[in-house]
């Protein structure tokens, strides 16, 4: 079992603060202090929507370790044992035991008996610290075993059971769509398949959105079309790349449109399939930048530590670097310790008009 953190902090709040704050159950006290039942024997969040116990049976503790001491027991509604911090950590142990087992069946039920937790609370959980369910993670660790093995000459049946795809049918179908495209077609450079590109004029410069029949392979900003072609081809040296007009690729007209919306401030993040292609720990860095919310920031060390590896700072910030996505996957918001910008891809002045848009518009 991978087991639960527990808050260490021994400060409380005032008594009569805490007690006002289970009164009207004030999520804003949750991680300041836990408190008890002593008729049933189990402690709650501040927030716990459970029914109010009489005064006289409450008692306060600084943090769950405190109340576990006392003998009791953590509820099972609201989960006090999982401070913010513990949920990630806690997290963060499930997708690296999803990592080592990716070619393992891991129904949704043996994970959350790995945390401990019940499977709709653990479901939910999950996708909040990473921003896709358990099941979407582990496809995409399966994804890079996949197309690793491809890229190293290995024979298409033997990549897709390496990579514990029980069945051919299970690639070509639903996880080939987030391939970009057959397994094949990877393999050779994307030999056969054809891929259909079209480039704009944008508020960050030159942008070349690509893609197959089946979505979005590549989204790159650029000086020039001519260096992003360059780019693409590079990518998929063995794919018929051509200008995108509608029978080539019906969807991507649409795509790039909301993807200008996007990066013209006008829009939300589009909702587009997005192909991870890198190693795990990189995989781990990119979900976890999907996680920072718009106009926050956060810094390379606390991308280390969200990825599962505190100690990888450099390795995250290259992580960050090697985003073929622009904006989808949100490296702009990652800065250094000290506030600076630090590094982009696409160039310090994107990074600094996509922040200061997006500030903008969270302060509106």
């Amino acid at each position: 079992m991978i087991q639960s953190a527990a808050k260490i902090t021994t400060e409380m709040p005032p008594e009569a603060a805490m007690r006002q704050a289970i009164a009207h159950r004030n999520a804003a006290f949750d991680g300041a202090f836990v408190y008890g039942v002593i008729t049933t024997g189990v402690y709650c969040r501040p927030s716990c929507a459970a029914r109010p116990a009489k005064s006289e049976n409450i008692r306060l503790f600084a943090n769950p370790a405190a109340a576990e001491a006392a003998g009791l027991r953590a509820c099972k509604r609201c989960k006090p044992q999982l401070t913010r911090g513990g949920s990630t950590q806690l997290m963060l142990g499930i997708a690296q035991y999803i990592e080592k087992n990716a070619d393992e069946p891991l129904p949704l039920e043996h994970l959350a008996e790995q945390a401990q937790l019940s499977p709709t609370y653990f479901q939910r959980t999950f996708k909040a610290v990473f921003g896709v369910s358990p099941k979407a993670y582990q496809d995409a660790v399966r994804l890079r075993l996949l197309k690793g093995n491809l890229k190293a000459g290995k024979s298409v049946l033997d990549s897709i059971i390496e990579a514990g795809f029980r069945s051919t049918s299970r690639i070509y179908g639903h996880a080939s769509r987030n391939l970009g495209m057959t397994p094949s077609a990877y393999r050779a450079g994307g030999a056969g398949e054809t891929i259909a590109y079209a480039v704009r004029d944008t508020a960050m410069g030159a942008l070349l959105m690509a893609a197959t029949d089946r979505g979005v392979c590549f989204a790159q900003f650029g000086s020039n079309e001519a260096a992003l072609l360059g780019k693409l081809r590079a990518e998929f040296p063995g794919a018929n790349i051509v200008a995108s007009n509608m029978s080539h690729s019906p969807e991507l007209d649409a795509w790039i449109q909301s993807f200008e919306a996007r990066i013209g401030g006008t829009a939300p993040r589009p909702d587009l399939p997005l192909d991870l292609r890198g190693t795990a720990f990189q995989i781990r860095v990119w979900n976890f930048l999907l996680g920072v919310r718009e106009g926050d920031v956060t810094s390379y060390a606390e991308v280390a530590a969200g990825a599962g590896s505190p100690k990888a700072v450099r390795a995250a910030a290259s992580a960050c670097a090697a985003n073929r996505v622009a904006v989808l996957i949100p490296c702009h918001r990652v800065l250094r310790s000290d506030g600076g910008l630090g590094g982009y891809r696409w160039g310090l002045d994107r990074k600094r008009a996509l922040l200061d848009q997006e500030r903008a518009r969270r302060a509106g």
